[in-house]
């Protein structure tokens, strides 16, 4: 049964027609998480996953083409954002926290021959399982991320210091909204494709000061250098990729005007990590390249998962 968060009663899930699935379930030890699962059951499974401050709405232009083409598409929300609950605690936010969830969750859903698409904290939370059960997962479809352990000391963009900051992070976040009314539509190349369907969309899911903590607690969870829990996450999953995965395929698609995941993330660390990957850079394409570039992902996810 769906629990309705506060705020959100009365609406309109569909966002004039873009969003048309039906909601599915997972209930958490620590609340309610939301997917949908759109295909046939016996497809390949497609499992794509989502950062901050977006919602599995970030996926709607990959779902209908996976789908008819025989897949299951699998798009889940973290507690936190979407449909999901989100208690307003901020301990329950942690990227390990994120990626046990996600790890329960699809392990729920007894994948086989899955291929797991990721972007932004979709990265770490996703690949920390494909990485435990490598078995179960036959490719790796790469978009702006980062899953390895930071060299050294981490240079933060100054929008991403103000949120990690006591007092004004909570100020921005929390009562501005300023991630999802500033930041997301900043990082999308193509201001035209920020419909107020779109808006809408992004904003409906976080109507309130105690909505909005997961939102906060991701910048505040970016490393600072080489030590700390999630650091440590993503070195674990670093050797495990490299262990387990470059025997697998694997495609990046890297949008090259992302000012957090910059062209040199793609060059010095990823393709440090997967030397034989087919890459494809997206010149006209920023942070949310999934807004930006579906056009040129979807056919390319299409040949990918259909080899």
């Amino acid at each position: 049964m769906e629990r309705s968060n506060p705020g959100t009663v009365g609406v309109d899930w569909t966002f004039g027609g873009s969003w048309p699935y039906e909601p599915k379930w997972f209930e958490s030890a620590d609340g309610q998480m939301h997917y949908v699962d759109v295909g046939p059951a016996d497809g390949k499974p497609v499992v794509l996953v989502h950062g901050n401050p977006t919602w599995g709405y970030l996926y709607r232009h990959f779902i209908d083409s996976l789908a008819k083409a025989g897949h299951r598409a699998i798009v889940p929300d973290h507690l936190g954002f979407g449909r999901s609950d989100k208690p307003d605690d901020a301990k329950l936010y942690t990227v390990p926290k994120h990626a046990a969830r996600m790890t329960e969750l699809l392990e729920s859903l007894d994948l086989h021959d899955a291929t797991v698409v990721c972007q932004d904290w979709g990265g770490p939370i996703s690949l920390w399982w494909a990485t435990r059960h490598q078995e179960r997962v036959s490719g790796l479809f790469i978009l702006n991320t980062i899953t390895h352990r930071p060299p050294g000391p981490v240079k933060l963009l100054a929008p991403l210091k103000l949120f990690r900051a006591a007092g004004i992070g909570e100020l921005m976040v929390k009562g501005l909204h300023m991630f999802v009314r500033v930041f997301l539509p900043f990082a999308i190349i193509k201001a035209d494709r920020f419909t107020s369907d779109v808006k809408a969309a992004y904003l409906a899911p976080h109507p309130s000061w105690s909505t909005r903590t997961a939102i906060l607690v991701f910048p505040r969870e970016i490393p600072s250098g080489p030590e700390g829990p999630v650091a440590d996450m993503n070195g674990d999953i670093e050797e495990k990729l490299k262990e387990h995965f470059r025997t697998k395929p694997v495609r990046i698609m890297w949008a090259m005007k992302d000012w957090g995941f910059t062209p040199e993330m793609l060059d010095e660390v990823w393709l440090a990590t997967f030397p034989d990957a087919e890459v494809t850079r997206i010149p006209d394409a920023g942070h949310y390249v999934q807004e930006d570039a579906h056009e040129v992902i979807v056919p390319a996810l299409l040949d990918f998962v259909g080899r």
